[in-house]
């Protein structure tokens, strides 16, 4: 038999047991959910870091885009060659001037980043007119993001001091019109400053890694003679341009290598005064224009440069801003044989005579028959030739001479000497020419007939008269013999022949 108490114990128990194993089974369950919960959790940290890093690299990536804003204000002479150089450096080949101010760009492609900005160029024209549309270009908020490029133009390198002294005055008017504050402005100079002693050569690690722990210790090398005594707060560069043209100075204009030594030497004292690089550049034979390029976006976003100074080569000169100084300026000085450093420089590299160009007028060629046509109207104006008194114009036969060809000469000499003029009739130019016939035989006689009639007379020239008188004698004569030429006079003598012809 069994016990009805220890039944309910056994059924206590197994209640008990029953509900020590639910709950053991909850609690398992809802360890088990536990630790799901925890790991979905731990997956979730993980997802959520995962993004918090892609985010965070995003964010940092987008810091470090390409600096919008960044500005290149150009000056110089008319026909310097600012609107050339910029579109070389945009890579455009046809493009249009302006009058006032300019705007170009030059892009600027970061291939570490892969990002892709616009510089932007502004051209002030040559004309101080227009000198006031630099607040346009660069205004005082953008001042410590900007640059000044200064073209010169070589092939008038006489005016090279003179627009460099201009416009350097210009820039400093217009950074002093601004009103920069004045702590701002002197952090602007500052910055060149040391910019212009961090220089360091490129290729020289022995010389970076002690320029590094000059920097980590704070010490700066002092600035030398004449450097940075015009700061701007402003970064420059003095651009020469037309470099190419220094062959046509040298033929032209007689050009020594002193000359352009002396030339070199005034713009390098110039650009160290301002703390300006130089470049010498030819937009023509494409020279130095990756140079400036990439200095250009070296010192306005801070690109790597590795291109040393040059100075062997007199068209592709190269001086970055912290490698001059008087010492290295002064080696020019050695090749100045005629020349002193300390010349005036508009003396010694004078502007050359300008040769006035004399158009000439181009002659035309007449007609033959318009100047056949003056040429008569000329001779009808003169006055008709008298004749020649009769002891000028006879002349003694030769013994060995023939009377034919003797009278054929005289009467081509006096044709030649009668101006066939209209205002002449034809029996005046007979009367003449018989006349001359007569004289030649009057010549003739014998000596003690010095008057032959009323031809004649001594020291007196023949009348028209007299001689239309002889004229009509000689006339009937010799319409006489023409009658009874043939049976009286056979053999006619030559002096009657030449008459007849």
């Amino acid at each position: 038999m069994c016990d009805p108490s220890g039944s309910l114990l056994v059924d206590r128990a197994v209640g008990k047991m029953a509900s020590s194993g639910k709950s053991a089974l909850l609690s398992s369950n809802n360890s088990g959910l536990n630790s799901t919960s925890e790991q979905s959790n731990a997956e979730d940290e993980d997802g959520h870091d995962l993004w918090s890093a892609i985010l965070s690299e995003v964010s940092t990536h987008s810091r470090s885009k390409l600096p919008a804003g960044k500005n290149v204000l150009v000056m110089g002479e008319v026909g310097s060659g600012k609107t050339t150089l910029v579109a070389k450096l945009q890579g455009v080949e046809d493009f249009l001037k302006g009058r006032g101010l300019e705007y170009l760009y030059f892009s600027v492609h970061d291939d570490d980043i892969d990002d892709q900005t616009r510089c932007n160029a502004w051209l002030l024209d040559g004309d101080l007119y227009h000198k006031g549309l630099q607040s346009v270009a660069v205004q005082r908020e953008a001042l410590g993001d900007s640059l000044l490029l200064i073209t010169v133009d070589m092939s008038r390198p006489w005016v090279a001091m003179e627009s460099l002294q201009k416009w350097a005055a210009v820039a400093r008017e217009h950074v002093d019109k601004l009103r920069v504050p004045p702590e701002t402005l002197r952090e602007l100079e500052n910055r060149l400053v040391r910019q212009f002693q961090e220089y360091v050569e490129p290729g020289g690690e022995e010389s970076a890694s002690q320029r590094r722990s000059e920097e980590e210790e704070n010490v700066l090398l002092p600035l030398g003679e004449n450097t940075l005594t015009h700061n701007l707060g402003l970064p420059m560069v003095v651009v020469c341009t037309k470099c190419d043209a220094i062959s046509a100075l040298e033929k032209e204009h007689d050009y020594k290598d002193e000359h352009l030594d002396f030339i070199q030497s005034y713009i390098r004292r110039f650009c160290l005064q301002y703390g300006a690089s130089l470049l010498y550049t030819s937009v023509k034979e494409m020279k130095n224009m990756d140079v400036l390029y990439k200095y250009l976006v070296h010192r306005l976003y801070g690109f790597p440069f590795h291109c040393p100074a040059q100075l062997v080569e007199r068209d592709t000169i190269f001086i970055p801003s912290g490698w001059d100084n008087e010492k290295k300026i002064s080696i020019l000085h050695e090749n100045l044989q005629t020349l002193k450093p300390d010349d005036n420089f508009e003396e010694v590299i004078a502007k050359p005579p300008v040769r006035k160009f004399v158009h000439e007028k181009e002659i035309q060629a007449e007609d033959d028959q318009v100047f056949l046509l003056k040429l008569q109207s000329m001779l009808s104006k003169q006055p008709p030739a008298s004749a020649g008194r009769p002891g000028e114009s006879s002349s003694i036969r030769p013994p060995s001479g023939s009377p034919r060809t003797s009278n054929r000469s005289a009467a081509a000499n006096v044709a030649s000497a009668i101006p066939q003029s209209a205002g002449q009739t034809s029996e005046g130019v007979l009367a003449n020419f018989f006349n001359s016939l007569l004289t030649k035989k009057a010549g003739a006689t014998a000596p003690g007939n010095n008057t032959p009639g009323s031809v004649r007379k001594s020291g007196s020239k023949l009348g028209l008269s007299d001689v239309q008188a002889e004229l009509d004698r000689i006339s009937s004569r010799d319409l006489d013999e023409t009658n009874n030429g043939n049976t009286n006079h056979p053999n006619p003598s030559p002096e009657t022949h030449e008459e007849q012809t």
